[in-house]
C-alpha cells in the first residue's frame, strides 16, 4: 500500500477524534506542520492532548487549535511569545504540562524507544518533582520522568522517499525526528518526494518503518523569529 497521500486533508482522513493526544513538531517557528494544522481546525476534533515544544505564535501553527479552542491540554516546555497560550492558560481555560526543554525530549525518545521512565536531575527540588519519585543514585537525588507517546505524530520534513525515509533540513531537525518514532499513526509532510532509492541510507534521519502516510505540504511559509535589540545604556 502506498504511504503518499495526496493532499493534507487526505493524510489526515480517519485518524482524528475528539480527545486524542497529538504530538506536533517544530522548535519555535521552525519545523512547524504547517499543512496539516489546518487540516486539523477544518476537522474539528476537540479535547486535544497536544505535546509540542511550544504552541506556534500569533495566526501560526497550533495557535490556529487554540484559537478554535480544540486544545484541552498542552505538554510543552516553552510558551512565551504566544499571547494566547497565556491567557488561555491564567484563565483556567487551558492545562499545561511544563517540562524543562531537555526532558520533554527525552520522554518522547524513551516513547518511541519504548522505555516507560527515566532518571534525570533536571527539576530536583523544583515545582517539576512535585509529585514524582525521587531517588539517589551515587549520592545524588535524580526525578523519575515517564514516556510521551501519542495517538498521532504529525511532523514536518524536507524530503521523504517513497518508503517514507525522512530528511530533515537545519533547525528542523528539532522535535521532529524523535515525534516521528512516537506516535500510534505518523504523518509527514515533506517538501519534496523523491523514488524509493534516492536517498543515501546513511543520511536518513527517521527511518520508514516508523512513518505511515507522507503528503506534499502545501504550505511553506517558514516563518522566522525576529531579534529585537535595545539601546545599549550610557556607561
Amino acid at each position: 500500500m502506498s504511504k503518499i497521500y495526496a493532499n493534507p486533508r487526505a493524510a489526515l482522513e480517519g485518524v482524528l477524534f475528539d480527545g486524542m493526544t497529538i504530538m506536533s513538531g517544530g522548535f519555535g517557528l521552525s519545523g512547524n506542520p504547517e499543512s496539516l494544522i489546518p487540516e486539523i481546525r477544518a476537522h474539528g476534533a476537540r479535547d486535544l492532548t497536544v505535546i509540542s515544544n511550544n504552541a506556534g505564535a500569533d495566526g501560526f501553527g497550533l495557535w490556529m487549535l487554540l484559537e478554535s479552542r480544540q486544545i484541552r491540554k498542552m505538554i510543552s516546555s516553552y510558551v512565551g511569545e504566544n499571547k494566547l497560550f497565556e491567557s488561555q492558560y491564567l484563565s483556567g481555560e487551558l492545562e499545561l504540562e511544563l517540562n524543562p526543554q531537555g526532558t520533554l525530549a527525552e520522554r518522547i525518545r524513551a516513547g518511541g524507544a519504548g522505555i516507560p521512565a527515566f532518571y534525570t536531575k533536571t527539576g530536583v527540588g523544583t515545582v517539576v518533582a512535585e509529585g514524582k519519585p525521587v531517588e539517589v543514585f551515587e549520592g545524588e537525588e535524580y526525578v523519575r520522568e515517564t514516556w510521551l507517546r501519542a495517538d498521532l505524530s504529525i511532523v514536518k520534513a524536507w524530503r521523504a522517499d517513497e518508503e517514507g525515509n525522512l530528511l530533515f533540513r537545519k533547525t528542523a531537525r528539532n522535535f521532529n525526528p524523535n515525534m516521528a518514532t512516537a506516535g500510534k499513526v505518523t504523518v509527514a509532510e515533506v517538501e519534496e518526494i523523491v523514488p524509493a532509492g534516492t536517498l543515501d541510507p546513511d543520511c536518513i534521519h527517521t527511518p520508514g518503518i516508523f512513518v505511515d502516510r507522507v503528503v506534499l505540504s502545501t504550505i511553506n511559509e517558514k516563518r522566522i523569529e525576529k531579534r529585537t535589540v535595545r539601546e545599549r545604556e550610557p556607561a
